[in-house]
């Protein structure tokens, strides 16, 4: 009872296996997988980084090759999934069974997975050291150009693949193909309901967003608020006794102090760095206190106010 139970693939595992994955999770689980490499990689080189510099340089292969293998045997050895595919939700399926249920890597597409993969970059990066200081020798030379030509020939199988990858959504590389496994999902995936008021207003605010981005640089803002200013602001023949002092110690602009103070043409003071710096910004400057436009730039000749010390 229990064998023919076993037989019939379950609704999850059916589910789970049926649902394609996307390409990008399964480009995206082998960005994971190279950025734990290399983390692994620097963190066991700063346990030498107080040991002669170079030391481990003559070895360094063997030692990349041997962490990737620790990493392979508690990974895809053991649950039949890189570390990136577990943290993406998916895993391999052995793809070359007539089975629809869910059938693990088999222990020699797993070995075959090693040697292709961990194989692979320890061949290139030691035949890289071996060939670097004996190019003289002619069965160097032509073990080096053997090699040259197969790692080409890879290369553009690797692009056809790839291609093909993206048109099928199944087997990214040439080691998936070769060895038939294929990525899957390690557990069936919700459906995701998006109700239409959701979208109707994200969309809107989206609109809404690209319009104010295209809109606020044709507004000119310096102008507006020197329009608003100047409506607010009190006429100028209204205390003007006691609005002179204010027109003179203050620039109209930053409100502070006047360096170098000059005029455009009212009775109000600016610095002139600010008048300028606005000027080459705004070719119709105005003034924010009273609105009057940009006629001509004139220094002003400022007296030092008189201080009170009886009051």
């Amino acid at each position: 009872m229990d064998e023919a139970r076993g037989d019939k693939p379950t609704m999850e595992e059916s589910s789970s296996t049926s649902t394609p994955v996307l390409r990008i999770s399964q480009l995206d689980a082998f960005e994971l997988d190279t950025a734990l490499e290399q983390l692994v990689w620097s963190q066991f080189t700063q346990c030498f980084q107080h040991f002669k510099p170079g030391h481990l340089t003559p070895f360094e292969p063997e030692l990349k090759a041997l962490l990737q293998l620790l990493l392979w045997r508690f990974t895809i050895f053991s649950r039949s999934a890189t570390v990136g595919q577990s943290l993406l939700n998916i895993r391999y399926k052995n793809d070359l069974s007539q089975a629809q249920r869910y059938r693990a890597m088999s222990r020699r597409q797993k070995l075959w997975f090693a040697l292709c993969t961990t194989g692979e970059k320890w061949l290139k990066e030691r035949s890289h050291s071996l060939f670097l200081n004996r190019t003289t020798e002619s069965s160097i030379n032509k073990a080096r150009h053997a090699l040259t030509f197969l790692s080409g020939i890879a290369k553009v199988a690797s692009l056809l693949n790839f291609l093909v990858f993206l048109q099928r959504g199944r087997f990214p590389t040439l080691t998936e193909r070769f060895l038939g496994v294929r990525a899957v999902f390690s557990r069936p995936q919700g459906v995701r309901d998006i109700g239409f008021q959701y979208m109707n207003r994200e969309l809107l605010w989206h609109g809404f967003a690209e319009f104010l981005i295209f809109l606020f640089p044709l507004i000119n803002t310096r102008k507006l608020k020197a329009s608003v200013c100047s409506l607010f602001s009190p006429l100028d023949g209204q205390g003007s006794g006691a609005r002179e002092g204010a027109h003179c110690t203050e620039c109209a602009l930053c409100g502070e102090w006047p360096t170098m103070p000059h005029t455009i043409g009212c009775s109000h003071v600016f610095c002139y760095y600010c008048v300028k710096s606005q000027s080459i910004a705004d070719m119709y400057l105005s003034c924010p206190k009273c609105g009057m436009e940009l006629k001509s730039l004139e220094p002003v000749k400022m007296e030092n106010p008189v201080f009170d010390s009886t009051s």
